[in-house]
């Protein structure tokens, strides 16, 4: 009689990435365990012991999101020489990235926790967050761009910060209603348009 087996170990970083994909198509509210499941090729009970429940998954889902396919706008306003470089390498990365016929169209931080019920606040917090943490990056950079003579030294840059990121969020919305790149593009186009003049 043949010896039972361990059960088979599975990557975890591929069975996160796996699951970061289902978030970002589905959205949070919109992925049920069983489709993480599938995707991941493993069992509840591997899932539950490997990353804990469905929100920390989710969690973790996010930070990698963000280490990966969603770091257009860290390393843009971290490299870019000038503040309007920054921006608008932010803005054309990431519709580029949103537009990419590989992966779902837009933003996952954006779009995974559109609709929420009352029983995960906490998602709907933790993506809230992650949204104000953008702005705050985009202002620092503007901030920077006003000392570095990039921009004039009376700009409001939370209104600029805010402004740069509406547009952002929306080009991510866009993007999941089919918006094509060309059609991202002339949106970003006017809105470099009325960059401040120095």
């Amino acid at each position: 009689m043949a010896e039972r087996g361990r059960p088979r170990a599975f990557d975890r970083s591929v069975a996160l990435r796996r699951a970061m994909e289902v978030f970002w198509e589905h959205g949070y509210e919109g992925s049920s365990m069983s489709d993480l499941t599938a995707a991941m090729g493993i069992n509840s009970p591997s899932l539950y012991a490997a990353f804990g429940d469905k929100e920390a998954l989710f969690r973790a889902a996010v930070e990698l999101y963000g280490q990966t396919d969603g770091s257009h706008t860290e390393r843009a306003l971290r490299d870019e020489p000038t503040a309007r470089a920054a921006i608008e390498a932010m803005l054309r990365d990431n519709a580029l990235a949103y537009t990419a016929e590989d992966k779902p169209h837009g933003c996952m931080v954006v779009l995974a926790g559109s609709t929420y019920t009352t029983r995960n606040t906490g998602i709907r917090d933790f993506l809230i967050e992650k949204r104000r943490e953008t702005t705050e990056d985009i202002r620092r950079r503007l901030d920077r761009g006003v000392t570095d003579g990039d921009l004039p030294a009376q700009t409001d840059t939370a209104a600029l910060a805010a402004f740069y990121t509406t547009l952002l969020f929306g080009l991510s919305l866009q993007a999941r209603d089919g918006a094509t790149l060309p059609e991202l593009t002339r949106s970003i186009d006017c809105a470099m348009a009325v960059w401040p003049a120095r």
